[in-house]
């Protein structure tokens, strides 16, 4: 007969997470540590699972009771303690694995004394093997009827109670750890993440492109416009970067014959930490020969619209308060126009350089950080449409002042063929046509020493080998680069991109901001 389930209290009080709190559970789960340490090997290594508690769940969730118990055989699971319910002559746990949870129900009578006396000082976070059969409570509850519950590992500090939960923030970033074991939402969080990267990865495969690796630490810092983390290998008396981009890496290989090529790796920047960045982040870039930006546009239609129905089930998608829409093909919108329109002028007008800076003085863009040339049109640009942008739209018409590494456009050379697109008021991809002119280009990594010798740390240093290269030959091309971090955020509903990066920076505990 299966046992009746009794209720718990509704809400147990929750654990003291004080300081002195903290130390009086550090001193009575020490004490039980020692008493283990007597009484043998406290951290055994010979137990092995063979089940998950989802296999368990997805073989005979759909069963009724009678069912489970004349086909469940016995089982092994091993994973933490997240609950347990104690009524004396009978015990409920809820044991979690990697796959989810299971409750285990062990009864008085039906082990020896002994057995029954160690289970009752187990304590919420400890990981145990356990074994048993299926059954059902007469609540119905899919649960496992021990025949064994070992105690692998003696869990020192307290798990929040689910109810009140880790609320704090930083600290929740600072201890992932327990993060993870204890908000389901965080670990269907990372479980996206994964397949989105998986995705992106599959996509680009099935389009022929070839995945490759290129230098973490380079000598020349290029491919963006950011400032590096510089770091000193002894054994070379050199200085090296950390890489901001690989661009200009990939771009050798597309001249080396290697025509689709991408790189999914982690990227390094030495800047501010916000919701939308950390200094240390994940993206992918793809160049493709034969191309132009314009082709890029439609491939990246096809990509986001495929990875929000593969992870997140349609192409449309929740976010915020509202949805976002990833079914092709996406609004675009030319910048120059955008701004016009913000501004109630014509685009002959926001074209002119004088016009630009009455804009900028009025939004309060300080005259120090303005870009030279049509440049400042991006300055105004994003200080007046950027947060506009909330569906997939692709941002075309970038000025040549700030885009060192793109083709000029062929009808109007004051532009580069080039995109940026923006999902949720932020950007998530930038694109184009790659300059393969290499008078062009050393001309412009010119412009951009004259920019760091006037004090812009951001602006790209000369690579006199990657001209070398594009000496050589760089067929027409097309390339990318996609933030994976931003693009997670889109497709897991979330705010902050702390959130969707395991480990993120922040500053050392007890730090004043």
């Amino acid at each position: 007969m299966s046992p009746k389930s009794p209720q718990g209290p509704a809400e147990p009080a929750p654990v003291d997470l004080s300081a002195a709190g903290e130390r009086e559970h550090l001193r009575v789960r020490r004490a039980k540590l020692a008493e283990l340490r007597a009484a043998g090997q406290a951290f055994p290594n010979d137990f092995k699972p063979d089940a998950s508690c989802a296999e368990l769940m997805a073989r005979f969730g759909e069963l009724d009771g009678g069912a489970v118990e004349a086909q469940s055989g016995r089982y092994r699971l091993a994973g933490r303690l997240v609950a347990i319910r104690d009524f004396g002559k009978s015990l409920f746990f809820s044991l979690r694995d990697w796959s989810g949870d299971l409750q285990l129900f062990a009864r008085a009578g039906e082990l020896a004394p002994e057995v029954y006396a160690v289970l009752r000082r187990l304590d919420v976070g400890d990981v145990v093997g356990a074994q048993g059969a299926l059954f059902r409570t007469r609540t119905g509850e899919l649960t496992l009827r021990l025949t064994e519950l070992r105690l692998l590992v003696k869990a020192l500090r307290p798990l929040p109670e689910k109810w009140h939960g880790l609320i704090d923030k930083e600290a929740r970033y600072r201890q992932r750890y327990v993060d993870l074991i204890v908000n389901e939402e965080v670990r269907a969080t990372f479980r996206r993440r994964a397949a989105v990267v998986s995705g992106i990865r599959r996509f680009l495969g099935d389009e022929g492109y070839l995945e490759v690796e290129t230098p973490l630490m380079q000598p020349i810092a290029g491919g963006a416009t950011a400032k590096p983390f510089v770091t000193h290998h002894n054994a070379l008396s050199m200085d090296l970067y950390l890489r901001v981009a690989p661009e200009l890496y990939l771009k050798r290989l597309v001249v080396g014959g290697f025509e689709r090529v991408f790189e999914l790796g982690r990227m390094f920047r030495n800047e501010g930490i916000s919701l939308q960045h950390n200094p240390e982040f994940t993206m992918c870039e793809f160049y493709q020969a034969w191309a132009t930006y314009e082709d890029l546009m439609v491939l990246t239609e096809r990509l986001l619209g495929s990875l929000a129905v593969s992870v997140a089930g349609a192409a449309k998608v929740p976010y915020g308060e509202g949805e976002l829409d990833f079914t092709p093909p996406f609004a675009r919108l030319d910048m120059a126009g955008a701004v016009a329109d913000a501004c109630g002028l014509t685009r002959g007008e926001v074209l002119e350089r004088s016009v630009l800076e009455r804009i900028a003085d009025r939004l309060g863009i300080e005259p120090a950080k303005r870009q030279p040339g049509l440049g400042l049109l991006a300055d105004v640009f994003e200080a007046t449409c950027e947060e506009e942008l909330v569906q997939p739209t692709f941002v075309t018409g970038f000025p040549l002042e700030i885009s060192p590494l793109a083709r000029r456009n062929d009808e109007d050379p004051r532009f580069v063929d080039r995109f940026e697109l923006y999902v949720a008021g932020r950007e998530i991809a930038n694109g184009f046509s790659e300059l393969n002119d290499p008078e062009d280009q050393h001309e412009r990594f010119l412009e951009q020493l004259r920019r760091r010798e006037a004090g812009d740390e951001e602006a790209q240093q000369l690579d006199e080998d990657y001209v070398r290269a594009l000496e050589v030959g760089l067929p027409p091309t097309a390339g990318e680069g996609i933030g994976v971090d931003r693009l997670v955020m889109l497709l897991t509903d979330s705010a902050s991109i702390r959130d969707v990066i395991l480990f993120p920076h922040l500053r050392p505990e007890g730090r004043a901001r």
